[in-house]
């Protein structure tokens, strides 16, 4: 990875956005594609659009979603401590005891996440897991007059810990799901800028896909393109203790995992592997029976339907302030994202 792309996703990653409070993120996003692209516009829900060949009748829409998974406070007790509710999906095991940012209209206030020490557990709680009401953010505030002074009833949360090199081309970061997915399709932009583009493009940093794939669907509703790839992470299964039967045997560094299944159009598919093979593009195959859980779910279905496709990225311990991903596979990623682009013409039948 270059080092202007690296530093656009250290921006990306470390810069707060849960789902409903993306606008930092998608001002990164639009500051960084507003360069390459013809026109980048903001829907009234947030979901950042930039286009390239605008007019052209045949429309590509590429999605990485901008949101993170958060906590939302809810209530400030008489002691000071904040209790909270949560932006998406979390594992209250790995949420106990981590610094955390609350994110106040003043600038972050840093927190830890607090529950009773491990000495003062009951015999029965401690084979628990931790209730999310059961546990509470603590700023140092003495009582709840402290608190208020700088925290609001709805301000958001994210846990601390930033961008991190680990050895050879693995990186750590709290937020790659799936701000990393943006990087990818701004990437795909620049390179298609000096490409002969069949196409209009429309790359969407999407809102609110952890709370339901929102911002995917009202974006798909307003473009209504023919084409669409969703780019997301999947779970790479390399490490201690993985099952692969469940999910497959993908992983880190092995390049891109194209997703096949009832989510995507076998056309689409075809032409990604096509692709791939093509530009010599390591690549790795997801087989999904259903739905894929990602934005390729509400794209696929909207209005009259979309030929869908999903390039994924494998990364470790998702939904954790310690994401692990190989910075290879992300380039390779927005590699194949802009070939297939550039492979795709109005003579092609998507109809499976």
């Amino acid at each position: 990875m270059d080092h202007a792309t690296l530093e656009f996703l250290k921006t990306m990653v470390n810069t707060p956005g849960p789902s409903g409070y993306e606008q930092q993120v998608q001002a990164v996003f639009r500051r960084q594609v507003q360069r390459f692209t013809e026109e980048v516009t903001t829907d009234v829900l947030g979901n950042v659009v930039a286009v390239l060949n605008e007019s052209n009748p045949l429309r590509v829409m590429l999605a990485g979603h901008a949101d993170e998974i958060g906590f939302q406070i809810r209530y400030i007790a008489d002691d000071g401590s904040l209790y909270f509710g949560q932006i998406g999906g979390h594992d209250a095991v790995v949420a106990v005891g981590q610094r955390v940012n609350v994110h106040t209209a003043n600038g972050p206030v840093p927190g830890v996440l607090g529950r009773k020490a491990i000495h003062l557990l009951e015999a029965g709680e401690r084979d628990k897991v931790p209730r999310t009401d059961e546990l509470w953010i603590d700023i140092g505030a003495a009582n709840a007059d402290e608190a208020k002074k700088l925290v609001t009833i709805g301000d958001c949360v994210t846990y601390a810990p930033e961008f991190q090199m680990l050895l050879g081309t693995r990186a750590t970061a709290r937020s790659f799901d799936n701000k990393m997915g943006c990087v990818v399709i701004a990437e795909a932009l620049r390179l298609l800028k000096e490409r002969d583009v069949k196409c209009g493009v429309f790359a969407v940093a999407n809102v609110q896909e952890e709370i339901g794939l929102r911002g995917a669907r009202t974006a798909a509703h307003a473009i209504e393109p023919t084409v669409g790839i969703a780019t997301d992470v999947c779970h790479a299964m390399d490490f201690p203790g993985a099952d692969k039967k469940k999910v497959g045997d993908i992983k880190l560094g092995a390049g891109p995992v194209i997703a096949r299944g009832a989510n995507i159009n076998p056309r689409v598919f075809d032409l990604l592997v096509t692709t791939a093979r093509k530009l010599e593009i390591p690549f790795q195959i997801e087989a999904v029976p259903g739905g894929t859980g990602t934005d390729a779910n509400a794209m696929q279905i909207s209005r009259s339907g979309m030929a869908t496709g999903l390039i994924s990225v494998p990364l470790r311990y998702m939904h954790t302030p310690c994401e692990v991903m190989d910075l290879d596979d992300i380039d390779n990623a927005a590699l194949l994202m802009a070939g297939f682009v550039e492979a795709v013409t109005p003579d092609i039948n998507w109809v499976p």
